[in-house]
């Protein structure tokens, strides 16, 4: 089995349980409602789906689809019964312009080169509805890179500047920009340290990333996240080891 069919396997098992899918979910979910409130017949798409957990969460909020250009990631989805996926690249994704009025992108565009992850955008810019809202997570801060860098295949990190930048570059106005995970930021600081000074592990080894941990470590850790989620429906954190963006298309 190749690495990336192992990676798209783990997470399917880890994304119901792990503390970081669940803190990521908490994260996302007012942003999806402030992005939804007062719509009806609301269209999503989750450009870069994987196995198509979030499309699911997509869900709760309007009719939601999801893409991605692994053939093994889409084949785990369709296992766990998730119908509304398709096969294609963030570079040139397959729906008319003007048709969505969410469109996200979840830990996809720091795995791109240059030349693609600004193509990406432009995309979703153009998939986009006028007054519509694009929802973005990627990797944050090069000091935290470690071995889930190699198993996440990271191109970059970014800094809230650079992913401004990305976003406006394309035409969308930010509403929300903050740092996540910044209650675990210290522990991920150290841990990761110690990973570039011994060499950064191979992805069959970096695979232990996701594992889920005992249950009273996940619990503990779902909880800090749990809280941090609440701190940030009032305020952004100034440094975390993602960036979750909410911008919008002018109308």
């Amino acid at each position: 089995m190749r690495p990336v069919d192992r990676l798209l396997r783990a997470t399917a098992q880890a994304e119901a349980r792990h503390f970081w899918f669940r803190g990521f979910r908490s994260f996302v979910v007012p942003l999806l409602r402030q992005a939804t409130e007062g719509l009806s017949d609301v269209r999503l798409l989750d450009c870069g789906c994987g196995t198509g957990a979030n499309v699911e969460l997509l869900a709760g909020f309007g009719r939601a689809c999801g893409f991605d250009v692994t053939a093994s990631g889409l084949r785990v989805g369709h296992e766990l019964g998730r119908t509304r996926l398709v096969r294609a690249t963030v570079a040139a994704v397959p729906f008319p312009g003007d048709t969505f009025h969410v469109v996200t992108s979840f830990d996809v565009l720091y795995s791109l080169e240059r030349d693609v992850e600004r193509a990406a955008v432009a995309e979703m810019y153009r998939v986009t509805r006028p007054g519509g809202f694009l929802l973005v997570n990627v990797a944050a801060m090069e000091l935290l890179r470690g071995d889930h860098s190699v198993l996440s295949r990271e191109v970059r990190r970014y800094s809230r500047e650079s992913l401004r930048q990305l976003v406006t570059g394309s035409g969308f106005s930010i509403v929300r920009l903050t740092y996540t995970n910044a209650s675990l930021f210290l522990p991920m600081l150290a841990m990761r340290t110690l990973q570039r000074w011994r060499g950064l592990s191979t992805e069959e080894r970096a695979g232990q990333d996701i594992t889920v941990p005992s249950a009273p470590v996940n619990a503990l850790l779902a909880a800090a996240l749990g809280l941090e989620s609440a701190w940030l429906r009032r305020f952004d954190n100034p440094f975390g080891s993602s960036l979750l963006c909410l911008a919008r298309k002018p109308t």
